[in-house]
């Protein structure tokens, strides 16, 4: 396998992107997981990492913390300030416990000194990947979510950050200056567009919008 993207493989299935400037260890790797039927794209340094498209699919990184040019600290650092939320699994064969610490304070999933075991380093990336994917259901569901407040009318915005603070709606028609019956129209409408079948199921949703906080 070259280095890259694998266009042909389907866009839902978990990728490992591996970075490291050893090629013998990259084509080693690549082996280990294709033998497992993982999706695999393998990079060549943080630079030529950071230049290519990333997989629309749930990812992990499997990263080499020493390489010419960018190392792979530098590298998670960069993800975290561009807000490119990827678990992370380092690998090296010089590890002490200041790297590994700034490593995990990051993030990091696990962090493998080489030679690790292909067992060890395919349950590293099975946790990853399955944190990968957990991600990637709350990000849908806070989009989905997202999209359904954007459609509120601003009144049912309003009236929703009050309901999901538990304010009554005698208190919500006394603060915004309006009927109490206009408010349990706006209410039930509210309700109904954003999908809540219940008072507790509206609060956590407005909790995983941080509504509370806009209020």
């Amino acid at each position: 396998m070259t280095d890259g993207k694998d266009v042909d493989a389907p866009d839902e299935e978990p990728v490992v992107l591996v970075v490291d400037d050893d090629s013998s260890l990259r084509e080693a790797l690549v082996d280990l997981l294709l033998s497992v039927d993982l999706r695999v794209e393998t990079y060549q340094s943080a630079h030529a990492f950071l230049q290519a498209e990333l997989p629309a699919a749930p990812c992990c990184l499997v990263l080499d913390v020493r390489m010419p040019g960018q190392s792979g600290l530098d590298l998670q650092a960069e993800l975290a300030r561009e807000d490119v939320n990827i678990p992370i699994i380092f690998m090296t064969g010089h590890a002490d416990v200041p790297m590994s610490v700034r490593a995990f304070k990051a993030g990091a999933v696990d962090f493998l000194t080489k030679p690790f075991r292909d067992q060890d380093l395919l349950d590293a990336v099975s946790s990853a990947l399955n944190r990968a994917v957990r991600q990637r259901g709350e990000e849908k569901k806070r989009s989905d979510l997202r999209a359904c407040f954007d459609a509120l009318t601003p009144r049912e915005k309003e009236i929703m950050k009050y309901v999901a603070q538990s304010a009554m709606n005698k208190q919500i028609a006394h603060e915004l200056g309006i009927a109490e019956i206009t408010v349990k129209i706006h209410r039930s409408n509210m309700m109904r567009k954003m999908g809540a079948k219940s008072l507790p199921d509206l609060v956590r949703m407005a909790e995983f919008l941080d509504l509370p906080g806009e209020a």
